[in-house]
């Protein structure tokens, strides 16, 4: 078995600003869109600003890897090969692919990860790949800690897994339901995202069993209990989902990550963090604070039955307490935690949708929402 001795924290880049702004709050590396064919396609990025980026990364021992991780129509061949000689003259570490055509091309030695679009659940599927020249596997989201053990102790090939962000319903590079309903294919990077949709259900008798729920919709993943086992299970990079997300995501959940994995090899001998340096941070990491549909660790430890969010497709937030009394014009909460003129605070209504308001006013413990608000007590 071999095993990495570097940990590598991986957090995704929009662009170059955000590919900064996730070095400097601890990522050893980042995944950023090349200038087309990556499975982000509202995010591609010149050759220009990855160039800059990876000057800035290098600087701090970090690395800087590119996305071209559709799957390539033949007269897309040679624009793609141009593109991948260009980001290798740029510097950039590796380069993360779904069409296995680009091996039959004449490309520059650049390290190849193959994405978690090609559905890596299976040891003979990572064998394969290990076996054709690829140097890492970006692990599918749903394996457990069991099956990713198993796949370490029987390969050479460098392990990515995700740790933390949105969760498709279907495996990763199977699912056509897009394309299907919409024309518009997460496997040409224009997922439609057809299940954060809400639908109705009904069973065979056509009665109607729930109306306009998010049937489809799953929780956020969250590893962060697990990352101590995920080191000892062989992993080598921790990633990060989140090409579309904001900054404040960005820099609240990488430093939240940097910080656990950092009390993980503090004192280690045999591990160490990926590129140089310390990251020091002037505010607390909170991942309930960031966007989330509430979370889940999905399959690792084992299969559960709180991994859907029927409710909402929209962030909850971080849970503050519940309501003691509301009177219309102001209401009382059950809670510790502090809430301060302008916060947006949210809940679910009477009829179990998602609503919110901005806070006009904290008196007393009175909390003064900026209209008036239909929630009941208990809420």
């Amino acid at each position: 078995m071999s095993s990495n001795p570097k940990i590598e924290l991986l957090s995704p880049a929009k662009n170059l600003e955000y590919g900064k702004i996730a070095v400097s709050h601890g990522a050893d590396a980042v995944y950023i869109g090349a200038p087309a064919f990556g499975a982000r396609a509202a995010v591609g990025n010149s050759i220009e600003d990855i160039e800059q980026l990876i000057r800035y990364a290098h600087t701090y021992g970090a690395k800087v890897f590119t996305a071209l991780n559709t799957l390539l129509f033949d007269n897309e061949l040679e624009q793609a090969r141009r593109i991948v000689q260009q980001l290798y003259n740029a510097g950039a570490d590796a380069l993360i692919i779904q069409d296995m055509g680009l091996l039959e091309m004449d490309l520059p030695p650049i390290a190849l990860h193959a994405s978690t679009q090609t559905h890596n659940y299976s040891l003979e599927k990572i064998l394969f790949l290990e076996k054709i020249g690829l140097q890492r596997v970006v692990l599918a989201r749903e394996l457990s800690l069991a099956q990713i053990q198993e796949i370490r102790q029987n390969t050479q090939v460098e392990l990515e897994c995700f740790v933390h962000g949105a969760l498709c319903v279907c495996f990763s590079g199977q699912c056509y339901m897009s394309q299907f309903i919409t024309q518009r294919s997460g496997n040409r990077g224009m997922c439609s995202q057809p299940c954060r949709s809400s639908y109705d259900l009904y069973n065979e008798d056509g009665v109607l069993l729930k109306k306009e729920s998010h049937l489809l919709s799953l929780k956020d993943f969250n590893a962060s209990e697990h990352l101590q086992a995920l080191v000892e299970s062989g992993i080598n990079s921790f990633k990060i989902e989140g090409r579309l997300k904001d900054a404040g995501y960005l820099k609240n959940v990488t430093a939240h990550y940097r910080l656990l994995l950092d009390q993980i090899l503090d004192g280690r001998k045999d591990i160490g963090r990926a590129s140089s340096g310390k990251t020091v941070f002037f505010f607390k990491p909170d991942v309930e604070r960031s966007f989330n549909r509430g979370f889940t660790d999905y399959f690792l430890d084992k299969r559960n039955g709180s991994m859907a969010s029927p409710a909402t497709q929209k962030s909850l937030g971080k849970a503050i307490g519940t309501v003691k009394s509301n009177n219309g014009s102001c209401l009382t909460i059950d809670g510790n935690l502090p809430i301060a003129n302008g916060d947006g605070l949210c809940f679910f209504d009477t009829q179990g949708k998602l609503d919110g308001f901005l806070v006009n006013q904290v008196l007393n413990e009175k909390i003064y929402p900026n209209r008036e608000i239909e929630i009941e007590e208990g809420t």
